[in-house]
């Protein structure tokens, strides 16, 4: 057994509480799936079908498919209990056959799914009855949990609860959100704290010692062809690499597609909807490649043999940084780790030593790489697509940027803009509000009309010139004026709520009109 495993597995079988922090990739998995599988099997009154004794929440659908897989490895020779996985992506009413047909002894969920499952009763499922026999509740990850906005479906899915359980929490970081959640969810709980062997106990390093951590120091018109270069030495590896944003990841995976050739090069973000599931399990099976992602791929996932992962962008957080580095030597296997940091953000390596105990080495820039982004303008004006994701990356990058969680070294008025457009090999420089009024002289545009690039999808291609021509004659309705039309938000976020908030009233219309009629049925028995 790992030390997180030794430590937490007797407790939580002689029914205490546990609150555990152990650095990412020491086994906290096997550390409840374990105990949950003893106290089930020790229960003097057996599970029904559609009675729920373990629910297992986590962060992101990769980490609840993982352990999905782990715990099935055990319940296969238990055919007593029945295991199910509810997470997003696909229709939640597959989710309520499947439960109604199969049961569900253990859940593995994230939590916006379970909670959404617990308010089916007007569709056939009482999932708040089939808790009641509820024995152990695990959170995994439970920083990240609160991190990414959780915490209300949290409290929504504790309130259907029994209070008389088991309830472990795990995670890699203790924050006082999750102090508060152990205040809220746990009763007299056991405190665990794993240290890494030969670490003293003043030194709490959250990174693996086996992990070899770097940081290269580059201007932001260098850093791509770095990257490119890093890549190319190792081509038989296994790579993570990680951006800021959703868009950088589909800019400049598809600059890696074309630049890097005989890899297997994958791109994977919390925007994709239905084919972030069959990407993962694809790159998990995978000898070598090369993973493109944002920090959905940060926490817990556990990909075997990753030889590098690459932070092509700084995390907005200290914390998640220790949780990307975590991706690599997991369980006693050595791995490496690289950062790439502009000039104006060497102190950044000071900072992650004091604040993450996370001691790092300088690797210098390599002489002499191919400049690969003449390649990468071309083949911006040869397709629109890939055009308009450069300027789409170039934007969310910014406004990442000023967001970040460490903002007296990540300032965005230090940002040398015209270096950044060059790295991201712009044709132009987008309009946008952190750019207003600002000149650029060190960085020149094409002369090429960029309205004038088409899209290589043909089908694009002539639905754009369709609504162009439809803007000729508005214009030319209008005296050739161009009618004002107010630009619209890449990010389909409102749209998104608008839909959630619907879906949401017409629930609760449908729980308060069966709730009536069950009333109106008992007073006509009556």
């Amino acid at each position: 057994m790992t030390p997180v495993q030794s430590a937490t597995i007797p407790l939580f079988m002689s029914n205490k509480d546990v609150a555990a922090e152990a650095v990412t990739g020491s086994g906290k998995t096997l550390a409840f799936v374990i105990p949950i599988l003893e106290i089930l099997l020790r229960r003097e009154e057996k599970l029904k079908k559609m009675q729920v004794g373990a629910i297992i929440i986590t962060p992101t659908r990769e980490l609840a498919i993982q352990i999905d897989e782990v715990l099935s490895h055990f319940t296969k020779h238990f055919p007593n209990f029945s295991q199910i996985l509810l997470i997003g992506g696909r229709n939640p009413m597959e989710d309520v056959e499947k439960f109604k047909e199969h049961g569900g002894n253990i859940i593995v969920a994230t939590p916006g799914r379970l909670e959404d499952l617990f308010r089916r009763k007007a569709d056939g499922l009482d999932l708040a009855s089939c808790v009641k026999s509820l024995d152990v509740l695990v959170l995994d990850e439970a920083d990240r949990l609160l991190d990414m906005g959780f915490e209300a479906s949290l409290n929504a899915i504790l309130d259907f609860l029994p209070k008389q359980r088991r309830t472990g929490l795990f995670s890699a970081t203790q924050t006082q959100e999750v102090e508060n959640l152990v205040r809220a969810g746990l009763r007299n709980p056991v405190r665990i704290s794993v240290k890494e062997k030969g670490v003293a106990a003043s030194n709490t390093q959250k990174t693996p010692t086996r992990l070899e951590n770097y940081y290269m120091i580059c201007k932001a018109d260098e850093k791509f062809n770095q990257l490119v270069h890093f890549l190319r030495q190792r081509k038989q590896e296994k790579h993570l690499v990680f951006f800021s944003t959703c868009a950088c990841v589909e800019y400049y995976g598809k600059a890696l597609e074309s630049l890097i050739k005989q890899v297997k090069i994958m791109c994977i973000h919390g925007k994709m909807k239905h084919k972030r599931n069959k990407i993962f399990t694809e790159f998990r099976k995978l000898p070598g490649g090369i993973l493109v992602c944002t920090d959905v791929m940060a926490r817990g996932i556990d990909i075997p043999e990753v030889h590098w992962v690459l932070q092509y962008d700084p995390p907005s957080s200290a914390s998640a940084f220790v949780h990307r580095c975590g991706r690599t030597a997991r369980i006693g296997n050595v791995g490496s780790a690289l950062v790439f940091l502009l000039p104006m953000e060497e102190s950044y390596v000071n900072f992650l030593s004091i604040n993450q105990k996370c001691p790092m080495q300088e690797m210098k820039p390599q002489r002499n790489v191919l400049d690969l982004l003449p390649k990468l303008k071309s083949m911006a004006l040869a397709d629109r697509a890939v055009f308009e994701k450069g300027m789409k990356a170039f934007v969310s990058y910014i406004q990442a940027y000023a967001k970040h969680e460490c903002n007296l070294i990540f300032r965005i008025k230090d940002l040398d803009f015209a270096s950044l457009a060059k790295g991201f090999a712009l044709l132009k420089m987008p309009k946008m509000p952190e750019l207003r009024g600002k000149c650029f002289s060190d960085f020149v545009p094409v002369t090429v009309n960029t309205d004038s690039i088409p899209f290589k999808d043909k089908n694009r291609e002539k639905q754009r010139q369709k609504q162009l021509e439809q803007q000729r004659k508005e214009r030319q309705e209008n005296g050739g004026k161009k009618k004002f039309i107010k630009n619209k938000a890449w990010s389909k976020q409102k749209a998104k709520r608008e839909k959630k908030k619907k879906v949401t009233a017409k629930r609760k219309r449908e729980e308060v009109n069966s709730a009536h009629s069950i009333k109106l049925h008992a007073v006509t028995t009556a």
